[in-house]
């Protein structure tokens, strides 16, 4: 990584944030992390990061986070809770992240989850959130990949080599559908901030048997680019239509392009 940026991490305490946030500083790159917990982030986080004290359900103290940020790391997560469900921080923390750049246009990387676009009742609580996040970003015509990981932390000993799928087929729900390693969710995030060929693009994460290569430039380069103005990624299933979509959600993508000009 040769261009230094400034990169604000969202979700910056979680078990993928931290990660990312030592994958940048290692790479020598200004690092922000947005933290609810002033205290807690002391514990968890390098004492070279820039700690910024703000809640993404809280649109209010969101903006001297994203002040002069060059890139955005999204790896939010809800716990399930009524302050933390899927459509508060999943979904609307992107919103409201999106809504505090104000015209600004940062490279963004978002992580959501391998299976997003299945629609079965047991998942579609969570996923759905996660692909109308997916939407909100499209939408914003900021630059932008979005990392779809599989099982965190499943893989075997051998299983270190990256594979990029497009077209979400895998959504069973169970490991069946892919392991990564967390540290390789990480290192992607990172690497998709700088890499050309990653913008515009959407993939599953998993791995196979082998090692990690050194650069991951040619997976980024073999992926299909989303189609400009496509609210889902390539290949994937048309089946959450936009007409059916509640009036807010179509209300949030409307006021998203607004905002960037799209």
């Amino acid at each position: 990584m040769t261009t230094p940026l400034t990169t604000l991490v969202v979700g910056a305490t979680g078990s993928i944030g931290r990660l990312v946030v030592a994958e940048l500083l290692a790479h020598g790159q200004t690092t922000r992390a947005l933290v609810r917990d002033a205290a807690k982030a002391k514990r968890l986080l390098p004492a070279q990061t820039e700690r910024v004290v703000g809640d993404v359900t809280r649109p209010d103290t969101l903006t001297s986070a994203v002040a002069g940020v060059d890139a955005i790391v999204l790896t939010l997560g809800s716990d399930g809770g009524a302050h933390s469900s899927p459509e508060n921080v999943d979904y609307a923390g992107v919103r409201n992240i999106l809504t505090a750049l104000d015209g600004r246009t940062p490279r963004i990387a978002l992580m959501t989850a391998i299976g997003v676009t299945s629609r079965s009742p047991a998942y579609s609580h969570l996923l759905d959130w996660k692909r109308r996040s997916e939407r909100l970003v499209r939408a914003s015509g900021l630059p932008y990949t979005i990392v779809r990981p599989g099982w965190f932390d499943m893989n075997g000993p051998n299983q270190h080599r990256p594979v990029f799928l497009q077209g979400d087929t895998r959504r069973t729900g169970t490991p069946a559908d892919g392991v990564i390693a967390r540290q390789e969710i990480a290192r992607v995030l990172v690497e998709a901030l700088t890499t050309p060929h990653a913008t515009g693009r959407t993939f599953a994460l998993v791995a196979e048997n082998g090692p990690a290569p050194e650069t991951l430039g040619p997976q980024f380069e073999a992926l299909v680019q989303d189609a400009p103005g496509a609210l889902d990624g390539a290949d994937d299933e048309a089946n959450m239509p936009l007409d059916e979509e509640p009036a807010p959600i179509r209300e949030d993508l409307a006021a998203v392009r607004s905002r960037f000009d799209v």
